[in-house]
């Protein structure tokens, strides 16, 4: 209570410029392309190999997917700040609640403002693409509270991965390619699975990065669990892992210029020796930071080749 009381009181007396920076660093927007880039892709399969896309509907799923990044984001800063996590010995970057800038229940209700206009949005693509993508935003949704929230939150388990592969890879392109074509393919299916396995990766590091802290305060993440060496090894066959797939999209669409996304592998690998060389430390933020480019620039080259 007093640390909520604290927050508070730090918050009402910061400038009206100082809130909006406090709330667009919890809103974590260097996340944001990890939401938009499996939509882009969905859209792009759904053009180059089901013949057209909905255009409002890929909008409103991409804003949609937009809210509820940003509403995971939002209720993860409040809930580890509750929890007794992202302590002074963290080496991410500050986090809004536990800096004392924002008060977790404010940074809650606005989570869950986040949340509802997801919801909102999905109103409209129902409409499209009926009860499929009524489980899917329904899931997506509880997921993204689940990660943080609940008696058992994702975060603090070693299933995170399995989590952001299902949700910001398969369900992510899956849903964006159904909303169009009202069926599913081998192709999306393939693309959303490596760009999960990408987001799975910015996972891992963040929770290598994070380990003793985390540890601190109970978690068990995967990065926990398999020690820092398996770690490592699990880092590198994620990142190469999209590639694999890259070679059966090649053999399911030979016509396609999905070859293109062999370009983005030399920036995959200089993260995969970039982990395996730098020490635990704030160093790693730069490697997290690339590991997402890495899949913002795979799943570029990965739609351009859909369309060609």
């Amino acid at each position: 209570m007093k640390a909520k009381a604290g927050a508070a009181t730090v918050s009402r007396g910061m400038t009206p410029a100082s809130r909006l920076d406090a709330w667009l660093s919890a809103m974590r927007p260097r996340t944001l392309p990890m939401a938009l880039s499996p939509v882009f892709v969905g859209a792009c399969f759904a053009e180059g190999f089901a013949g057209g896309i909905n255009a409002p509907a890929v909008v409103v799923a991409a804003l949609s997917a937009v809210c509820i990044q940003i509403a995971t984001n939002l209720y993860n800063d409040a809930a580890d700040f509750e929890r007794g996590g992202d302590g002074p010995d963290r080496l991410g970057p500050k986090r809004a609640a536990a800096s004392g800038l924002l008060a977790p229940d404010e940074i809650k209700r606005a989570a869950f403002a986040f949340f509802a206009l997801a919801a909102f949005g999905g109103l409209h693509l129902v409409t499209v693409g009926g009860w499929p993508i009524l489980a899917l935003g329904v899931l997506s949704i509880l997921s993204g509270w689940a990660y943080a929230g609940g008696p058992a939150p994702i975060s603090y388990s070693p299933f995170g991965e399995v989590f952001v592969v299902a949700f910001f890879g398969l369900g992510a392109v899956g849903g964006t390619f159904w909303l169009s074509a009202g069926a599913l393919q081998a192709e999306p299916l393939l693309a959303g699975l490596a760009l999960g396995l990408f987001a799975a990766g910015v996972l891992m590091i963040n929770n290598y990065r994070d380990a003793a802290a985390d540890s601190r305060v109970g978690r068990r993440t995967l990065a926990i669990v398999v020690g820092p060496r398996a770690a490592r090894a699990l880092f590198a066959m994620i990142m190469a892992a999209p590639f694999v797939l890259l070679v059966l999209m090649i053999a399911e669409a030979p016509g396609r210029a999905l070859w293109l996304a062999f370009g983005a592998a030399p920036f995959a690998w200089a993260q995969v020796k970039a982990l395996a060389t730098e020490a635990p430390g704030p160093g790693l933020n730069r490697v997290l930071a690339r590991t997402a480019l890495t899949q913002a620039l795979y799943a570029f080259l990965l739609g351009v080749g859909a369309l060609t």
